[in-house]
């Protein structure tokens, strides 16, 4: 597991391209999003197909194709310092093989930001074009448009990115002890199933795994980490972080599970960290070195998350 390239951090005026890669997205949360971002002085700029819906899938925003272009346009327009997902969902998996990722690696670093149904978007950042990126609030969710300490916690980590180098999340350990390595992850169900895909990458060996996942029974969250472990996809990780599992069995079944599963690894697990599907959900960079105190429940950054 290596350090990626940190892309810069945003300045006041800078322009965020908002996209839709996933599912549908409701205007009037779009819109209260849009005001969000333009309060703390970014120009946000809308693209085309955001609001689609498709045809035929009603879980889509759009065609596959119109959507992978969107993405990509963005992403390669010289005037976009940003790009930022509008919401998860499902559909990242149907567009990623339309993206031409030789293109994307020339327009050079940016900053990223989604998660949920995104997570196969930031293993793809990382394995073709070695960027860190940030699993975070998205433009038009509620999270980022109603919670002070979301939009606090990713205000800061875009904009002065030094003032949130230690992440305390208020967790606590389930497997104690610390652990350094290089952070990595996203939901739990669609890294598993990004596994053998081109964008996956071989082994989360030498990282420090950040895991949620949101409306799984028990079992299908077991069988997702099984998979993984059987995949020999953990074999070597240095460390995990739980975050949310909103929308799941309560907490008090899933957490012996999470423990059956994630003990033997013999490594430090923090549970509860605060990012994910949750309420004040937490900005956590991916790609970037750092050291995980699971007794104290955070997560410091040996450099800021942007340069």
């Amino acid at each position: 597991m290596r350090e990626l390239v940190r892309p810069a951090r945003l300045a006041p005026g800078a322009r965020v391209a908002v996209v839709a890669p996933s599912g549908p997205v409701p205007e009037e949360r779009l819109q209260a999003g849009l005001d969000v971002l333009r309060g703390w002085d970014l120009d946000p700029v809308v693209a085309p197909h955001v609001l689609d819906r498709h045809g035929e899938f009603a879980y889509l925003a759009g065609t596959d194709a119109d959507r992978a272009a969107d993405f990509q346009n963005a992403w390669c327009d010289p005037a976009v310092d940003a790009v930022l997902c509008a919401r998860g969902g499902y559909g990242v998996q149907r567009m990623i093989d339309l993206l031409d990722w030789e293109a994307m690696r020339e327009a050079g670093p940016k900053v990223f930001v989604g998660f949920s149904d995104i997570t196969v978007l930031h293993e793809a950042f990382a394995t073709r074009l070695g960027l860190a990126t940030l699993h975070g609030p998205m433009a038009a969710g509620i999270d980022f448009i109603k919670n002070d300490r979301a939009q606090e916690h990713l205000k800061a980590t875009l904009l002065a990115p030094e003032t949130v180098r230690t992440i305390a999340s208020g967790g606590t350990a389930l497997v104690p002890g610390r652990a350094r390595g290089v952070t990595l992850g996203g939901c739990l169900s669609l890294l598993a199933a990004d596994l053998g895909t081109p964008h996956a990458r071989p082994s989360a060996s030498g990282g420090l795994l950040c895991l949620e996942d949101v409306g799984e029974e028990t079992y299908r969250l077991d069988r997702c980490l099984t998979q993984l472990l059987r995949a020999g996809w953990l074999e070597g990780v240095r460390g995990v972080l739980l975050g949310s599992w909103a929308g799941c069995d309560p907490y008090e079944r899933v957490r012996p599970m999470l423990a059956d599963r994630l003990g033997p690894l013999g490594v430090p697990v923090v549970e509860e960290f605060g990012f994910g599907h949750c309420e004040g959900a937490l900005t956590i960079p991916f790609g970037v070195a750092a050291e995980l105190d699971a007794d104290a429940g955070t997560l410091t950054l040996d450099e800021p998350a942007l340069r």
